[in-house]
């Protein structure tokens, strides 16, 4: 199927548990400048941002990016449910497409990421050869803290339909550490999925390469947060290349109505331009 400017290609990318639903798009009639691997976020904030990936990644292929967007083990429109899927199964999935993307449009690659798919970006940098850029929209950056967020739905749901909740992050912790599986506002969460994301530091995972830092706020002003401006300090001084742009707009991956924020689409773009 053709857009103007552009071509998509949607196909199924063989995984270690079942097929991985993928959709690439690039330049109609040339060569692409580069090749660009998106990750998506976790959960629900996956659904809530499927609009802003796919406008970026139109935009993208429309100026002659080639992109290619995975739908990650247990997520979206591939194989397994949620509750199979491994912060590992996860890495596998980005290798596999990485090899994919670069068979198909040789060159480097670019990974972009948003959230907890702008983290797993940080490690597979790390990891594939011939990542020349990160471009990470608003990056998880404490796994742990991520993790105490998303138990939080469980708290607030029980609070919406009994009153009050039975248990506190702490113990839903303690039952994740104790090897029993729970289930989030309709995702069911693996205690392998939290333990790996309790470990994940973005301050002690410096990239091999150049980083562009995207963060959205309601205000704008072109000030990172004290937190995302510290992971990238400690970047800088490990000799990682970072510039941070603030965008004004709102949080989209988790607004409760399906939001747009068209300065970060053109922000990203022209971030890869000369």
């Amino acid at each position: 199927m053709r857009q103007p400017g552009f071509q998509m290609e949607p196909f199924f990318l063989t995984g270690r548990h079942g097929a991985l639903f993928c959709l690439y798009l690039a330049p109609h009639g040339r060569v692409p400048k580069a090749a660009i691997l998106y990750l998506h976020p976790f959960a629900e904030e996956m659904h809530k941002s499927r609009r802003m990936a796919a406008l970026q990644a139109r935009h993208l292929a429309a100026n002659g990016y080639a992109v290619l967007q995975v739908d990650l083990t247990g997520c979206g429109d591939s194989a397994c449910d949620f509750g199979d899927a491994r912060w590992e199964t996860w890495r596998d999935d980005a290798r596999r497409a990485h090899v994919w993307l670069t068979e198909r449009a040789p060159g480097p690659v670019m990974l972009w990421g948003l959230r907890s798919g702008a983290a797993l970006a940080v490690v597979m940098a790390g990891e594939l050869s011939g990542v020349s850029r990160l471009l990470l929209w608003q990056p998880m950056i404490n796994g742990e803290l991520f993790l105490q967020q998303f138990l939080r739905i469980k708290l607030a749901n029980e609070m919406l339909s009994a009153g009050q909740s039975h248990s506190g992050t702490n113990g839903l912790v303690a039952r994740l550490k104790a090897g029993v599986a729970i289930e989030v506002g309709g995702y069911l969460l693996a205690p392998e999925m939290a333990t790996a994301l309790q470990a994940l530091k973005l301050d002690h995972l410096a990239p091999p390469c150049p980083v562009e830092w995207f963060e959205v706020s309601p205000q704008g002003g072109g000030v990172l947060s004290p937190a995302n401006q510290g992971v990238i300090d400690t970047w800088r001084r490990a000799g990682v290349d970072v510039r941070g742009h603030v965008l004004a707009g709102e949080p989209f991956w988790t607004t409760q109505e399906i939001m747009e924020c068209p300065e970060l689409v053109t922000a990203t773009l022209k971030s890869l331009e000369p």
